[in-house]
């Protein structure tokens, strides 16, 4: 009796981490990079999909220093509230630091947004036209 139990509750525990392996995070890798050739600054890929409790993990590759600037325009102050609390180390509002060298990662952890697109660029390389957009779904 006390094995069947104790494999009961073996189960069980295997059972829930398959459940909370399901639902874990994602994480979105996006490169920062530059194309010397051409001046051609992009995040790659420019456009994530992700829910809430994803991570995007920003990552330069090339052309430093960048950063992630959340475009303010469309937000409501929920969501802008939001994805400041969700920016460690802000270096001004909705704003990553800067990213002064290649390899150097910066990570958000997806709040709780409204399903739609947040769109995002590059301070240093705004001129260029470097920006992205994050999707909730």
């Amino acid at each position: 009796m006390k094995r069947a139990l104790r494999i009961g509750v073996i189960g069980m525990l295997l059972l829930g981490g398959r459940s909370a392996a399901a639902a874990a995070q994602q994480v979105h890798q996006v490169r920062l990079e530059m194309n010397a050739g051409n001046d051609e600054y992009r995040f790659s890929p420019s456009t994530i999909s992700a829910q809430p409790g994803d991570v995007l993990l920003f990552k330069t590759a090339s052309g430093a220093p960048h950063s992630v600037v959340f475009e303010p325009k469309a937000l409501s102050p929920r969501a802008r509230d939001a994805l400041n609390a969700a920016m460690p180390r802000r270096s001004a509002d909705l704003s990553s630091p800067l990213l002064t060298e290649n390899g150097a990662e910066y990570r958000v952890v997806v709040p709780a947004l409204p399903t739609g697109a947040y769109a995002f660029y590059c301070l240093p390389h705004r001129a260029y036209d470097m920006r992205g957009e994050l999707r909730i779904r």
